[in-house]
């Protein structure tokens, strides 16, 4: 295998589930909707997953919420285990902050480590001057990478949108468009509710919504698809998560809540 196997894998089906390939123009973009009427994000959260490649266990994920004033800061761990760690090291860790009120991200870093990959990236969205600026790092050749872009309206990112979406209305029959950007550019991702499924955990059985995050266009032909398990109350807490990629499939699978 010569590819990411934890958090990065899932991100990375995020990604393509894009069709767009060019930015998307500040009159076609639409800006993310606020969480609905008496949502809110965690005080202080720490989701644990269990990953698995296929049928190996493949990793473990920790994501973590800290509410800080009007933000909300998630970072998120992903680390291989076992024998895929041997055959591919991963060693990831992300950091976004956004806006507890409208979810509006304003900077997205990450740091990973992907076998003798090694990359550092500061992403920072500033709307009063429609700017994205991404600053990378490359460590072991020493190289920089400075690129800029437009961000023409209130947009999440990758990471923090999964969870995002856990403050919007999810219902079968009620599907809704998240903003998200990515790879300098704004893609348009649709929120498919597919039907309602009992999912087992570590922490009990779960009655859930499951949703396929897809481009307006449909999912990128013979790349991957990837569907999120939602707990079918208040909540909306992702209990499973799925990536089915042409190397194979990864499964989250939420193992430890802590709200201490």
């Amino acid at each position: 295998m010569k590819t990411h196997t934890t958090l990065t894998a899932f991100l990375c089906a995020l990604a393509l589930t894009a069709v767009a390939t060019l930015p998307i123009q500040a009159q076609q973009a639409s800006p993310l909707s606020p969480p609905r009427p008496g949502f809110s994000f965690p005080q202080k959260q720490t989701l644990t997953y269990s990953v698995d490649w296929r049928v190996f266990p493949a990793g473990t994920a920790v994501l973590h919420f800290e509410a800080a004033g009007d933000r909300e800061n998630l970072t998120a761990s992903a680390d291989t285990i076992g024998a895929i760690n041997l055959l591919f090291h991963v060693s990831d860790r992300f950091q976004s902050s956004f806006d507890r009120a409208t979810g509006c991200t304003y900077d997205f870093n990450k740091q990973t480590v992907e076998g003798r990959r090694q990359v550092n990236s500061t992403l920072h969205l500033d709307y009063s001057q429609n700017r994205a600026v991404l600053d990378e790092k490359y460590p072991l050749t020493k190289q920089t990478k400075h690129v800029e872009s437009t961000a023409p309206v209130c947009l999440t990112d990758l990471l923090t949108g999964v969870y995002y979406a856990s403050s919007q209305p999810i219902a079968l029959g009620h599907n809704f468009v998240i903003p998200v950007f990515d790879a300098m550019k704004v893609v348009p991702v649709t929120m498919k509710i597919e039907g309602r499924e009992e999912i087992k955990t570590p922490l009990g059985t779960f009655k859930t919504l499951r949703v396929q995050p897809t481009a307006d266009a449909g999912v990128v032909k013979n790349r991957g698809n990837i569907w999120i398990w939602y707990t079918d109350d208040e909540r909306h807490l992702p209990v499973q998560m799925r990536a089915r990629l042409f190397w194979g499939t990864i499964t989250f699978r939420l193992i430890g809540n802590d709200s201490k």
